[in-house]
């Protein structure tokens, strides 16, 4: 097993990785509200530097206290899942910010969605009076719309969940109904049953507009990634 990096290392290697566009990118954003810095290192890079520091669940911890975003980032990238609890993330959740800190959280192969409380934490947040976690809720699901292992993640879960995206969709915030159009993206590609529900759905409320950030906004086309070639050849639609 390879040697994990110490803290120090771990921001030594950041530091040497900074990407001097993206912190000039970073310091025109106008949506900083704890004034965080950045080394304006892409999220693509960060998961490969991530994989050269290891899983630390103690480093996570440590680096999550940073204010510089790409070091929180990489503290959730090198979590390790068996060892995230509750109160961890009801802490961090606390924490995040729109944008890319709060989809590392959710989704993007979180480690939160493999670790003992992530379906739990779902199930809660989707019912929370604050946004934030009602965005995570359905970042999350997207992720464990992916596994097939886990058995409280049945039909009958994921038909639940459509049945809120349905009633809330056109009552929620751009943030969160971007989520919500990821989250049944993921439930239509779980199988067949669940596609065909999705679909229906995605035929009505498809594409979902939501805010891009900054006085834009965006669209989001779910039907399309439901009836894609590759999603009619997995299930054997016509």
């Amino acid at each position: 097993m390879p040697a994990k990096l110490t803290e120090a290392e771990t921001l030594r290697l950041l530091k040497e990785n900074a990407d001097e566009r993206g912190q000039r990118h970073w310091e025109k954003l106008g949506e900083n509200p704890c004034e965080m810095e950045s080394f304006g290192i892409g999220l693509t890079k960060l998961r490969k530097l991530a994989k050269k520091v290891g899983k630390d669940h103690a480093l996570a911890e440590r680096l999550w206290g940073s204010n510089n975003h790409d070091v929180k980032i990489v503290g959730l990238l090198v979590d390790e899942p068996k060892k995230i609890t509750r109160e961890q993330v009801e802490r961090q959740v606390e924490g995040v910010r729109p944008g890319l800190l709060a989809h590392v959280f959710s989704s993007c192969d979180a480690p939160l969605a493999k670790s003992p409380v992530g379906f739990e934490a779902a199930r809660d947040w989707m019912d929370s009076k604050d946004e934030l976690r009602r965005s995570c809720a359905y970042g999350l699901v997207y992720e464990l719309s992916k596994d097939k292992k886990d058995p409280r993640l049945d039909d009958a879960f994921f038909l639940d969940c459509v049945k809120r995206i349905h009633k809330w969709l056109g009552k929620e915030t751009g943030r969160v109904r971007l989520a919500m159009g990821a989250a049944l993206m993921g439930i239509g590609r779980r199988n067949k049953e669940l596609n065909k529900v999705a679909v229906e759905l995605a035929k009505e409320v498809s594409p979902v507009e939501y805010d891009s950030g900054h006085g834009g906004c965006g669209t989001f086309d779910v039907l399309k990634h439901l009836t894609s070639a590759d999603v009619k050849k997995k299930f054997g639609l016509d």
